[in-house]
């Protein structure tokens, strides 16, 4: 399994797509190139799954993860966070092994990705 939806993040993402009229959308997990380090990370709400997504499944949340991003993410846990300033969601990428001091972008020892100027 590539990656790991919390309790936590599985109930924020229920509601926040449930809140946006899709009930029974996926959320799909993704890397792309860019960030002060190389790679970074999207998430987003889609009606289907991709024909190169993995379908996971955590509290009753559809998870995608496409099959060329799922080794970059082996491990990955996805939580929800609250605090005095909001909530927000944070990952925890075992095979990040530089990330940028906002903590937004990241690199593996396999992929660079694509960094830009910060």
């Amino acid at each position: 399994m590539s990656i790991t939806l919390t309790e936590a993040a599985a109930y924020e993402v229920k509601d926040m797509m449930e809140k946006n009229g899709m009930p029974d959308g996926y959320l799909k997990i993704s890397v792309k190139g860019g960030g002060c380090t190389g790679l970074s990370y999207g998430m987003s709400a889609e009606e289907a799954p991709g024909e190169n997504d993995e379908i996971l499944t955590f509290y009753g949340v559809k998870v995608l993860v496409d099959q060329t991003d799922a080794p970059i993410l082996k491990g990955t846990i996805v939580d929800f966070k609250q605090s005095l300033m909001g909530g927000g969601f944070a990952i925890d990428n075992p095979n990040a092994i530089a990330s940028c001091g906002c903590g937004s972008s990241f690199r593996t020892r396999e992929v660079a990705g694509t960094p830009e100027n910060c």
